[in-house]
């Protein structure tokens, strides 16, 4: 017996003639996902099998496929020789010596001499023999034997199917740019951005000395956590001091939020373009902060000149984030008291409804350009 791990894929058995690409695109996540650890993976029909593995390794292998989008389920099993007498080897060391249970076959061969009902019946009888402490119990058993019967000669035993990360592949929906805080809602967006097959590259804005460089490596830590769901990315970091500074100085302070998101998503989009990227993601929500309001995102895009700006979290309300980001990893980052750049020379009472007439008025007290081009001078790239 060999012991295997089975993928089982999600959405991509709905391709039509492309699908051959999306599943070369998985193969390839699997392997940068499982980089560092001795391992095989072959494909076998619409699965993927990890084999030749230690199996000390088995829960850092799961753990990593938890995290890589396209993966419907996994299961921890074992391969054999579709022969009767293996099958029920592999059958007892993945079932219990008590409790209820059902045997339950899949025989994709149909070569096979038996039935999958026969196989059901046989396996089931075989595991009674002697055993007074089991029953079969085929609505609700507290253990279920799955029986998987290949067409290349081998069998899948196993009996728990493991939730995946769903979604598709990263990198079959093209590239976005994710303007990463330290807060809860960033990461959360660039998860729901990435689940749908789009690779990341990050971009986070910071206002040092007025933020420490504590704040900083929340960022980094919490792009580090984001990555393993992208198979890997890149976190731009770009200093907005002096743009902060020139705004408070020249500008109506309640401008402050308004003009500092306008400076960000045309530094964005710059980035986004010398670095492939197809559109601008963002974690805003509507009507959460007095900056995400309509008015607000529309001072915001109206700076952009090509790119779509995506904004995932839109309808979300705060729980909803939050029970998220629990379940991503990042949660307990995001809360760590450490402030970004948008808390300072934060004004008491920011326009929640700026007209952009207004936003413009204040914007032409400064040298928009000059204030970009410092701000590009500072930018520093991590590989994560």
């Amino acid at each position: 017996m060999e012991k295997v791990i089975i993928i089982r894929y999600s959405e991509m058995h709905l391709k039509g003639k492309n699908r051959g690409w999306f599943e070369r695109l998985f193969a390839v996540n699997l392997e940068k996902s499982l980089k560092g650890i001795k391992h095989e993976i072959h494909r076998q029909s619409g699965r993927y099998l990890v084999e030749n593995f230690n199996e000390n390794d088995t829960d850092i292998i799961t753990s990593n496929l938890s995290k890589i989008f396209g993966i419907h389920s996994f299961s921890i099993g074992f391969k054999v020789n579709s022969d009767m007498n293996e099958i029920f080897k592999a059958a007892q060391a993945v079932g219990k010596s008590f409790g209820t249970f059902k045997v339950d076959t899949h025989r994709a061969d149909k070569t096979f001499p038996l039935t999958s009902m026969q196989i059901n019946s046989e396996i089931g009888g075989r595991m009674l023999d002697g055993n007074r402490e089991l029953s079969v119990d085929v609505h609700n058993p507290s253990f279920v034997i799955n029986i998987d019967v290949r067409e290349n000669g081998t069998s899948l035993v196993f009996n728990e199917f493991l939730k995946g990360a769903g979604g598709m592949p990263v990198g079959s929906s093209g590239k976005g740019l994710l303007l990463i805080s330290g807060g809860i809602d960033s990461p959360v967006a660039g998860h729901m951005i990435a689940k749908r097959g789009m690779s990341l590259e990050c971009i986070h804005f910071h206002s040092y000395p007025y933020t420490n460089l504590q704040a900083k490596e929340k960022v980094i830590e919490l792009t580090k956590k984001l990555s393993q769901y992208c198979c890997g990315t890149k976190l731009n970091i770009v200093s907005v001091t002096h743009i902060q500074e020139e705004i408070h100085k020249k500008c109506n302070g309640e401008y402050m939020v308004t003009m500092l998101r306008r400076f960000m998503m045309r530094i964005a989009e710059i980035i986004a373009k010398k670095c492939g990227a197809q559109c601008i993601i963002t974690g805003e929500s509507l009507a959460q902060v007095a900056s995400q309001t309509i008015e607000g995102m529309t001072s915001s895009n109206s700076v952009i000149e090509s790119l779509p700006v995506l904004r995932p979290l839109c309808g979300f309300d705060k729980d909803e984030i939050i029970e998220r980001s629990r379940a991503i990893g990042t949660y307990e980052t995001s809360i760590e008291p450490y402030e970004d750049c948008c808390t300072v020379f934060l004004p008491k009472h920011p326009v929640t409804r700026p007209k952009l007439v207004d936003v413009l008025n204040e914007e032409s007290k400064l040298d928009v350009n000059s204030l970009i081009e410092e701000a590009l001078s500072t930018v520093e790239i991590l590989n994560l």
